[in-house]
């Protein structure tokens, strides 16, 4: 779903961009090979007496000392094709409260369901509690808002083409980054839902952290404090590697860094200047105005794939096809949909360059940026080394939506600023790494603060993992653990799922980063078309237990929902997990087969003996026998001669 939103100064919520012929299905929940969203755009009643230009203008009256700003260091969870999403954590209140957020760069608001909500869906972490909040403040109704019924409390309301909203109070509290941010936390305005629909109601993830541009946005009001320069960056991980990161704030670019201009007068997406596709070096037959429709081209976080014009996409997928003549086209994974596919190349992402073409955008200044293979294409989820096209048409829509897939294992900087947006082919798993920047851990914050609380708070750090029988900050050293049990629960029927459970082992043991011969089913219920299963993890190979820093890591994978299996599997939810220490044996049960080992050896030694013994003494008898001398002699038959 491209949840980009277009203010409307109008009192009426409209919808105008549904463009794909097939249904149009939010992209927080969408997975690939199953639904495939269309360009929507929606439209949602602005607040009025708002002036973006007030805005602007103090913003430039900020900008003397941007190199000083610090900057909000955040990781990036889960991925774009197989969730539909990326999230961040943002953590809110004091203390704080944990809310993994689908990371949007076309919304402008930030929201999470709130305790008081009246429908809202089964999400990843427990809903906000105001009260338990000792800084949160609601935003009392003003002229600058729409208010409540009873005009006491400033309400927000978003609602998208694939008919999904989320309406509720705005608040106002302490907003922290974690560990690796040198941004300290900081008071903001955002959403506290009380009401969710479609995709919102059923997704995964708590919310949306919303980039967009708008004064709600997360990015304008740290500008409007002047903590952050006028810059944002995301980094999205590559395919099959998934997470990235994100920066709120300013960094320095990399000298090979690509800029484009980006035009916030042309729309209130971020849009860039592409003129031209080039496929395996060669331009295609377009006239540039193609990528000038509407809204220009839009380069959109929160939409899966790439959609292009009906011309732009008939020249590429002709491009396309005309340099992959030596493999063969298949059907896509689902036949609701005609995906072009193809098979016969290589599995390994490293080596999809050596059969697919490369290809090229290039912008109004002049410059190109490269996109690799894993940049327009999607594994085939059913056929081994099978690969279909992540860009498709954009039904009669005239706008191009670039998504995510475009700059998988690309640093986007969205310089706002100067109103310019660069991109940096890079590792984003290794980003801090490649851009030479260490990051400090910083101190838990205190829970002490009045409401009163100003921006010199400590910035919070995520949960820390605390392993059982020992003691925060204390070593571990001595704990061993025995194994990790979790249990997961499937929307898929056991009957279903049992052929397949080496392979769902298999892929839950690729996730925890651990040998499948260490995971282990430990039993199992089905009930209607769901599936009740419960996993264990154990020590490696001739290890008798798991390390601190295994089990640390598994912990944290498995807590913070970042376990996640193919989508042949259906929708999981992990319920529990637990760590049982290795238990300890008295001296004969850890000694009992080497004692039995040495009583079989002596008994079979002795046995031996004996029987050695045995065989002479009956040979000594043999030798030694006699006759006597009188004794008679069995008479013998002469031979003749």
């Amino acid at each position: 779903m491209a949840r980009a939103s277009i203010p409307l100064l109008t009192t009426i919520v409209a919808f105008v961009y549904v463009i794909q012929s097939n249904p149009a299905t939010s992209t927080a929940t969408i997975l690939h090979g199953r639904t495939r969203p269309a360009m929507v755009l929606p439209l949602y009643l602005s607040q009025p007496n708002i002036s973006r230009s007030i805005s602007i203008s103090r913003r430039h009256l900020q900008r003397s000392h941007l190199n000083s700003h610090p900057n909000a260091r955040m990781r990036l969870y889960d991925d774009l094709l197989l969730n539909g999403y990326y999230t961040t954590r943002l953590w809110i209140g004091t203390p704080p409260q944990t809310f993994a957020l689908i990371v949007d760069t076309g919304s402008t608001v930030t929201y999470v369901p709130c305790a008081t909500c009246e429908h809202c869906g089964d999400h990843q972490d427990p809903k906000f509690e105001p009260d338990l909040s000792s800084t949160y403040q609601p935003v009392k109704c003003n002229l600058d808002c729409n208010c409540d019924r009873e005009r006491a409390q400033c309400v927000y309301e978003r609602k998208y083409a694939e008919m999904s909203s989320s309406s509720g109070v705005l608040g106002e509290d302490i907003i922290s980054f974690g560990n690796e941010s040198d941004l300290k936390p900081q008071r903001a305005v955002f959403g506290c839902e009380n009401v969710e629909t479609g995709d919102l109601y059923s997704q995964h993830a708590d919310g949306i952290i919303g980039l967009g541009r708008g004064d709600l946005s997360v990015v304008d009001q740290l500008v409007e404090k002047g903590v952050i320069s006028d810059s944002f960056s995301l980094c999205y991980g590559g395919m099959d590697v998934g997470g990235g990161a994100m920066v709120l704030g300013g960094i320095s670019p990399p000298k090979d860094m690509v800029f484009t201009h980006s035009d916030p007068v042309r729309s209130p997406y971020y849009n860039i200047d592409l003129k031209v596709i080039h496929v395996a070096g060669k331009p295609l037959p377009l006239n540039p105005k193609v990528f000038d429709g509407k809204h220009g081209t839009v380069l959109d976080s929160g939409t899966t794939y790439a959609y292009l014009p009906e011309a732009a996409f008939l020249a590429f997928k002709d491009a396309i096809m005309s340099e992959l003549q030596s493999l063969k086209q298949i059907r896509g994974p689902d036949p609701n949909y005609n995906d072009i596919c193809f098979s016969g190349a290589p599995s390994d992402v490293s080596q999809l360059s050596d059969t697919f073409p490369a290809v090229e955008m290039a912008f109004g200044n002049g410059q190109k940026l490269l996109l690799a293979p894993e940049n327009y294409l999607f594994r085939h989820s059913k056929v081994r080394g099978a690969y279909c096209l992540g860009i498709f048409q954009n039904g009669r829509d005239p706008t191009t939506l670039l998504g995510g897939i475009i700059v998988r294992n690309t640093l986007v900087m969205y310089d706002r600023e100067h109103s310019k947006i660069g991109f940096w082919k890079t590792n984003c798993s290794e980003l801090w790494e490649r851009l030479h920047i260490t990051g400090a851990l910083s101190p838990i914050p205190s829970s002490s603060e009045g409401k009163n609380s100003s921006t010199d708070l400590s910035p919070s750090e995520p949960p820390n993992y605390v392993l059982p029988g020992t003691v925060c900050c204390s070593s571990s050293r001595d704990l061993q653990i025995g194994r990790i049990t979790f249990d997961m629960f499937l929307s898929i029927n056991y009957s279903d799922l049992r052929p397949h459970i080496p392979e769902l082992a298999d892929s839950i043991a690729q996730e925890l980063d651990v040998n499948t011969s260490q995971v282990h089913l430990l039993n199992f219920m089905s009930k209607g078309n769901n599936s009740f299963i419960a996993w264990a993890v154990f020590p490696s190979g001739s290890a008798n237990y798991i390390s601190n820093a295994t089990a640390l890591r598994i912990i944290s994978r498995l807590a913070e929902h970042r376990v996640h299996i193919p989508d042949t599997f259906g929708n999981y939810k992990l319920l529990q997990w637990n760590i049982e220490p290795k238990v300890k044996r008295t001296w004969w049960q850890e000694h009992f087969l080497m004692v039995v080992l040495a009583i079989t050896i002596m008994m079979v030694v002795g046995l031996s003996v004996f029987g050695i013994l045995f065989i002479l003494r009956r040979r000594r008898q043999s030798v030694n026998s006699y006759k006597p001398v009188d004794a008679a002699l069995p008479e013998q038959e002469l031979q003749p001669l």
